[in-house]
């Protein structure tokens, strides 16, 4: 057994017993088990959502990106438009889930618009497009312990044991679990990911500066923006879309109730943009791959840090890496099979069965963690490539359900239920369709101005949404009618 293997090792047990204390002294109510008892501070509150935003991507997405494509994929993982939202957007939907026990995101709409429909449709639009996000974080957990391991673990093992791990403690702690295994994995991940992107541009190129000055003499224009496709309005669009869609995740809005009071969700807000700047150092690494490890083609695109660290570092270090890598997909899955496990007991099974005690649902969202856990392993192993289109809608699903949510939050909500499901039918079918037949506003509007056609298709189909769910609560609402009167945006000070 390698050097590296058993760093790995150490870190998967240390996981384990963290996420087992994290449950001590704790009666884990359905409250306490969900949203950890809404008790969490401004620190255990940044660590579940940065745990979120810090995934597997940071290792293989962002400096794959950078190694693949450049500048702008490179920029798309910068996107500090999520904490604009944040702090607006935060405060008030943790005001309305702590005064009428709202745990998971389906119950935010159930309650909103008092439709336990609407949180049925939400909650199966919700868990649609979060298993996809979940296999592709085991996916990517495969990849990097079977790289890190040097092939002594293969990925499907890998994949195994990360799930067996993960259930084991989100079963037994459920959030407070999340909560403390996501502190460790995101300081080691800022040391890891800080520590090679200085270190990768001094060691082989004596700088930042020098080193894209090689890549730009060796790939000219590879460090700017193309006039066409990928360009400054594709970047400008996507990452709003993204950002929109973002704290629409079940798992995301569970972080958010966890909470102990808006203000450590505006102090998240006001912070989590430094955080963001490991992201940074994530590209840096894959820009100093472009040239050291070259010829990396589709898949072992994503590989490029992989590789960099291979050819640089003692096994035992690289399976530091192996570790943190792990830990990246390990937090956000747990966090995932949590608020998972919560949507299908209180917003699927207690609208069947409304007599369902909250000590029952509490008790089956603990059994259906194994359940989900088995379910996604299947999927893993046998989806194809119906998995991976899902996973590519997964954003755009989400971002059909904003237009509802910030409605609901004004003075005079003007959305009424039939026009909530109307809107994210219209926008979930015409995602589904988008996404299949690979249209773009570039093929809707081939004449159109290269500035408008280069705009993410998205943000069309979220304009649409909208439109469509105003115009049939305008039809569909009762005369006499205006719109609920309670305002969540008051006292944001508070």
């Amino acid at each position: 057994m390698n050097s590296a293997l058993l760093v790995i090792l150490f870190f998967l047990v240390l996981c384990i017993w963290l996420g087992l204390q994290a449950r001590k002294g704790k009666d884990m109510s359905l409250e306490q088990w969900a949203v950890g008892g809404r008790g969490f501070g401004g620190v255990l509150v940044f660590f579940l959502i940065a745990g979120e935003m810090f995934t597997t991507y940071t290792f293989l997405g962002a400096s794959g990106g950078a190694y693949r494509s450049g500048i702008p994929p490179a920029l798309y993982a910068f996107n500090c438009f999520y904490f604009v939202i944040a702090y607006w957007l935060l405060p008030p939907i943790w005001k309305y889930a702590k005064a009428n026990n709202v745990i998971s995101q389906s119950d935010f709409y159930d309650k909103k618009y008092n439709s336990p429909a609407l949180g049925v449709l939400v909650a199966i639009i919700s868990v649609v497009s979060i298993i996809p996000y979940l296999i592709m974080q085991l996916k990517g957990l495969g990849i990097i312990v079977a790289e890190t391991s040097y092939g002594t673990i293969s990925p499907s093992m890998a994949i195994v044991v990360g799930v067996i791990a993960i259930t084991i403690y989100v079963t037994a702690s459920g959030m407070h679990g999340v909560a403390w295994t996501a502190i460790i994995k995101d300081i080691m991940i800022l040391a890891v990911v800080v520590f090679m992107g200085i270190y990768f541009p001094l060691h082989y190129y004596g700088g930042m500066q020098p080193m894209f000055e090689s890549i730009n003499a060796a790939k000219e224009g590879f460090l700017i923006f193309p006039k066409e496709g990928l360009s400054i309005s594709w970047f400008v669009s996507a990452t709003i879309m993204t950002a929109l869609a973002f704290y629409m995740f079940p798992h995301m809005l569970a972080g958010v109730f966890s909470a102990k009071s808006p203000k450590s969700l505006r102090w998240n807000a006001g912070i989590m943009p430094i955080y963001q700047v490991i992201i940074v150092f994530s590209l840096f690494i894959g820009f100093s791959a472009v040239l050291q490890v070259p010829n990396l083609q589709g898949a072992d695109t994503d590989l490029a840090l992989f590789k960099m660290a291979k050819m640089s570092f003692d096994p035992w270090f690289v399976g530091v890496i192996g570790a943190s890598g792990a830990m990246a997909a390990l937090i956000p899955s747990s966090l995932v099979l949590t608020a998972i496990a919560t949507i299908l007991s209180k917003n699927i099974y207690k609208v069947w069965k409304p007599n369902t005690s909250d000590d029952q649902l509490a008790r089956l969202s603990r059994v259906l963690v194994p359940v989900i856990a088995l379910v996604v392993l299947y999927f893993t192993f046998n989806g194809g490539n119906s998995i991976f289109t899902l996973y590519l809608m997964a954003y755009s699903f989400m971002a059909q359900l904003f237009p509802a949510l910030f409605f609901s939050l004004w003075k005079k909500n003007p959305v009424t239920v039939q026009g909530a499901f109307a809107g994210m039918i219209v926008g979930i079918l015409m995602v589904v369709y988008s996404t299949i037949s690979g249209t773009t506003l570039a093929t809707l509007f081939p004449s159109f101005p290269q500035v408008i056609k280069d705009l993410d298709v998205g943000l069309a189909v979220l304009l649409v949404n909208v439109a469509v769910t105003l115009s049939v609560s305008v039809i569909t609402r009762k005369p006499g009618v205006k719109g609920e009167e309670k305002n969540e945006w008051t006292d944001l000070a508070n």
